[in-house]
């Protein structure tokens, strides 16, 4: 975690409250592009215009050069030979949504921070991190569009590497930047910043290592096969588990261990969330509690939601639930580690 070291301003909480606000548009884009992966729209856009890209193809003439385009990349030539320009469309319009709330988040950092800039309300301690988050956000959206360009070569798919580095850097951006505002309106005071919290950060640090497990999950189509549970194909540990070699590539390209590795890992945070729990309760401190239960809670619910979405082969609903759902879990972890902290 980034140590908020900056004196209290009367401008904090108008700060604070527009982070907020762009992290509820990162938290979109998140579930955007998890419904662009599910729908399979990622690579309906073969190009990447930073600035004329705005506008979609406006009329039937630039919407057929845009799907004549599309036609020539594999997508098209292995799985979507005989789309219609109907269908085509449907696909179209999630990739281009998830890229135009790409630049409104752009659009609505860069404004206001001018603007507080101008007016001399961003003190010196807080202008480093803010322009780190700018150029975070700059850096997401070539890596987005470098994980696209490896689904147009040869294989219809974007490489499960490159899309887990794509869904990191996103939430990377958003954990930093909750934090920060975290920060601002519930400032840790000096003589805690230096108090051992490790317990807590232990958990959202494997929160957000789950997530990228579950970009690998994602990536190799991972929640579609071995849908029982709590067994998978009905064993505790299944066969095939490390057939791969050398031994440490099962965990990233065997479909299956990328699977059983983000259960074993769920149920671990499970188990460690549980003994957080109780270890805060014991503090009787009223904001600790709350803070507590409210991330207990979200642990469970990612919990069931994950189990709902294994068992269903990820079909979409649940899947974007779960998705939303370890967003949330995350921000309650980071919540309840400033609470503590605090303390």
């Amino acid at each position: 975690m980034v140590q908020i070291r900056m004196a209290q301003s009367k401008y904090d909480k108008q700060i604070a409250l527009w982070l907020f606000t762009i992290c509820a548009m990162v938290f979109l884009m998140v579930i955007l592009g998890g419904i662009t992966r599910l729908t399979e729209s990622g690579l309906s856009m073969v190009t990447w215009k930073p600035l004329s890209g705005i506008l979609p193809p406006i009329g039937e003439i630039q919407w057929a050069a845009e799907f004549k385009n599309y036609q020539n990349y594999p997508e098209y030539k292995i799985v979507n030979e005989g789309m219609s320009l109907a269908e085509f469309k449907a696909i179209f319009y999630w990739e281009y949504s998830h890229r135009i709330m790409g630049r409104l988040i752009g659009i609505a950092f860069f404004i206001p921070f001018m603007i507080f800039l101008f007016q001399k309300k961003i003190k010196a301690s807080l202008m480093l991190n803010l322009i780190i988050m700018f150029i975070l956000g700059g850096c997401q959206g070539l890596l987005g569009w470098w994980m696209v360009k490896s689904g147009l070569v040869n294989e219809p798919d974007v490489s499960h590497y490159r899309l887990t580095a794509h869904l990191g850097l996103a939430v990377l951006i958003y954990v930093y930047m909750f934090w920060i505002a975290l920060g601002l309106v519930k400032p840790i005071p000096k003589f805690c910043r230096k108090k051992k919290s490790s317990f807590s950060l232990i958990t959202v640090k494997l929160i957000f290592l789950q997530i990228l497990l579950g970009g690998l999950v994602a990536g190799k189509n991972a929640g579609r096969i071995h849908t029982d549970w709590p067994l998978m194909d009905g064993q505790i540990i299944p066969e095939g588990l490390m057939d791969m070699s050398p031994w440490y590539m099962n965990f990233f390209e065997n479909i299956m261990a990328i699977q059983f590795d983000h259960r074993i890992l769920g149920y671990l945070i499970l188990i460690l969330s549980m003994m957080l729990w109780f270890k805060v309760l014991k503090s009787k401190v009223n904001n600790i509690v709350f803070a507590a239960n409210l991330y207990i809670f979200s642990i469970f619910l990612q919990v069931g939601l994950g189990i709902m979405t294994l068992m269903t082969g990820a079909m979409l609903h649940p899947a974007v639930m779960h998705q939303a759902g370890a967003i949330f879990a995350l921000s309650a972890g980071i919540y309840l580690h400033n609470r503590i902290k605090a303390c």
